[in-house]
C-alpha cells in the first residue's frame, strides 16, 4: 500500500504545471546539448546551476535531471550521422551506428536508439522504485577490491570491443592505461608523463581524446582518402524510417541485457554511463551467435549500449539520493546542487524528503515519455542533414568540436591535444587499429589504480586483500577466464584433429 501512497504522492508533484514546464525545458536543453559534439551535460548543468537557486528544490533537481537523461538520447545523433559522439558515452555508438547510416540505414539507426534509450529508461524507473533501498544496500558493500575488480574485468572484455587482431585490441587498451596515466598522482601530487606542460597537470582531458579519435579522425579519413563512405540518404520517408521486424526482434534481447547492466552498473557508486554502455556492447557481442557483423551495422551493436547507458543514468541516482554518493561528475554537480538547498542526501532522504524523492522519480516517467514524443518525429529532420555536401558539412563540424573542447576547460592546449588525437586516430584507421579499447582503457585506468591503491593500503600491502571477499574473487576468475579461453580454444581444436588421426 505505500508503493501506491508514494507514487501518488510523486505523480501530484511531477504533474504540477510548473514542474512538468521544467522537465520539459531540461529533456530539449539536453537533446539539443547532446546533438552537439563535445559539450555534454556536465558543463550546461554546471552552467545553468546558478538559475535554480531562485527555484523550489524539487522543481531544480526535475530540471537538471532531465539535462542529464535528455543528453543521453540526443548524443547518439551525432554518433549515428557524423560518427562524432555527442557525449563520451555514446561513443560506443559510433562503432555500428555510423555503419548503419553508411548503408542507408541512418533513420531506422535513430529511431532503434530512441526505442532503446526509452525502454532501458522506463525499466531503470520500475527498479528505482521497487528495489531502491535493497540495492543501495548492495552497493554499499562495494569496497576498494571490488571496484578494482570489476574495472579490470571491464578492461579485459574491451579487447572484444572490436572484430579484427585481438593482440592490436589489448595493445589499444594499453595505450589507453598510458594516456589515463597522465596528470597529478591523486595519492603523492606528483607530476606524472606531463612532460613540462602544465596544462596536463589534471590529465588528458575526456572530451578532446573523445573527439580527436571518433570525430577530428573521420574528418581526416573522409578528406585524405575521398567520402565515398560518406553517409547516404536514400529517402526519409516514413516507411523508410521505420525499423523492419526483424529489427524489433534482434533487439528485444540486447535491450533487455543491457537494461539490466545499466541497472547494475548505475548504482554503483563511481560507475557510470559511459562503463555501463561499453560493457553492454562487450558482453552483447560475447553472446551473440554471428559476432562478425558488429562494427558493421548490428543493430544489436546499438540498442544494447543506448539501453544501458540510460538505464544507467536513471539508476545512478540510488547511490546519489539514497547514500549521499555521486556515481560520476554529474551527478556530483547534482549532489552540490541538493545541498545547496539544504537538503542533505542520504539514507534519510526518502523519509525526510519524501515528496523530493518520489517526485524526481515519477519526473523521469514524464521526462522519457516527452523525450520518446519529441526524437521520433525530428528523425526525418536528422537524417535530412546528411544530404548536406560534406566538404560543406565538416567545416561546421570542425567548429562545433572546437568550441565543444575549449568549453570544458576553456584551454586552447586542449585544442591542439584533440588535433593531436585525430591524426592519431587517422594513422590508427590506417593501421587497423581500434579506438573503442583506447577510450575505455583511458577511461577504467585511473579508477582501477586508486582503487588498487586504496585495496594494498587498507590490507597493509598483502594482495590477497584483492581476492577477500567473493565479489571481488569472481570478477577477476572470470577476468582470468577470459584471457585464457581464446589461449585453450586453438589448443582444445589442434588436439580433437589430432587425436582421430592418431
Amino acid at each position: 500500500m505505500d508503493i501506491f501512497h508514494n507514487i501518488a504522492l510523486g505523480s501530484q508533484v511531477a504533474f504540477a504545471p510548473g514542474n512538468m514546464l521544467f522537465c520539459f525545458v531540461g529533456v530539449l536543453v539536453g537533446t539539443v546539448i547532446g546533438l552537439l559534439p563535445g559539450i555534454g551535460a556536465l558543463s550546461t548543468i554546471s552552467l545553468l546551476l546558478p538559475l535554480t537557486f531562485y527555484m523550489d528544490p524539487t522543481t531544480a533537481i526535475i530540471m537538471l535531471a532531465g539535462i542529464f537523461y535528455g543528453a543521453q538520447y540526443g548524443g547518439s545523433t551525432a554518433s549515428i550521422l557524423l560518427n562524432m559522439p555527442g557525449t563520451a558515452t555514446n561513443a560506443i555508438t559510433c562503432l555500428d551506428g555510423y555503419p548503419m547510416a553508411q548503408q542507408g540505414r541512418a533513420g531506422v539507426a535513430l529511431a532503434m536508439t530512441t526505442i532503446a534509450s526509452f525502454v532501458g529508461g522506463s525499466l531503470a524507473i520500475i527498479v528505482l522504485m521497487l528495489l531502491a533501498p535493497l540495492i543501495a544496500a548492495f552497493a554499499y558493500e562495494f569496497g576498494a577490491a571490488e571496484y578494482f575488480a570489476i574495472m579490470v574485468f571491464g578492461l579485459v572484455v574491451a579487447s572484444s570491443l572490436s572484430s579484427g587482431s585481438r593482440i592490436k585490441s589489448l595493445s589499444m587498451v594499453v595505450v589507453g592505461l598510458l594516456f589515463g596515466g597522465v596528470g597529478m598522482d591523486i595519492y603523492s601530487g606528483t607530476l606524472r608523463y606531463q612532460f613540462g606542460f602544465n596544462e596536463l597537470a589534471e590529465g588528458v582531458s575526456l572530451v578532446a581524446l573523445v573527439m580527436g579519435l571518433f570525430g577530428v579522425a573521420e574528418i581526416l579519413n573522409n578528406l585524405v582518402l575521398g567520402s565515398a563512405n560518406h553517409p547516404r540518404v536514400t529517402s526519409v520517408s516514413l516507411k523508410a524510417l521505420m525499423p523492419t521486424r526483424e529489427d524489433v526482434r534482434k533487439s528485444i534481447m540486447p535491450m533487455l541485457r543491457g537494461t539490466g547492466i545499466g541497472n547494475f552498473i548505475g548504482m554503483l557508486p563511481g560507475a557510470g554511463p559511459t562503463i555501463a554502455s561499453f560493457l553492454a556492447y562487450a558482453v552483447e557481442k560475447r553472446v551473440s551467435r554471428t559476432p562478425e557483423v558488429f562494427g558493421k551495422g548490428a543493430v544489436e551493436g546499438i540498442t544494447a549500449p543506448e539501453s544501458a547507458n540510460n538505464a544507467s543514468v536513471q539508476a545512478a541516482f540510488v547511490p546519489t539520493l539514497s547514500l549521499g554518493i555521486p556515481g560520476d561528475p554529474i551527478m556530483a554537480v547534482l549532489l552540490g546542487a541538493l545541498v545547496i538547498h539544504g537538503i542533505t542526501p542520504g539514507p534519510g532522504l526518502v523519509l525526510d524528503q519524501p515528496q523530493l524523492f518520489w517526485g524526481l522519480i515519477m519526473s523521469f516517467w514524464l521526462g522519457n515519455l516527452m523525450l520518446l514524443l519529441l526524437n521520433l518525429p525530428l528523425i526525418g529532420v536528422f537524417v535530412s542533414i546528411l544530404k548536406i555536401p560534406y566538404r560543406a558539412l565538416y567545416v561546421g563540424m570542425l567548429f562545433l568540436i572546437c568550441i565543444g573542447v575549449y568549453t570544458v576547460r576553456a584551454s586552447f592546449f586542449d585544442v591542439y591535444l584533440m588535433i593531436g588525437f585525430g591524426a592519431l586516430g587517422f594513422l590508427m584507421m590506417l593501421g587497423g587499429f581500434p579506438a573503442a579499447p583506447l577510450l575505455l582503457g583511458f577511461v577504467l585506468g585511473p579508477m582501477i589504480e586508486e582503487n588498487l591503491r586504496r585495496a594494498l593500503l587498507i590490507g597493509r600491502g598483502d594482495p590477497l586483500a584483492l581476492v577477500s571477499s567473493p565479489i571481488s574473487s569472481t570478477f577477476l576468475g572470470l577476468a582470468v577466464v577470459m584471457l585464457v579461453l581464446p589461449i585453450l580454444r586453438p589448443l582444445a581444436t589442434r588436439f580433437r584433429v589430432a587425436k582421430p588421426a592418431a
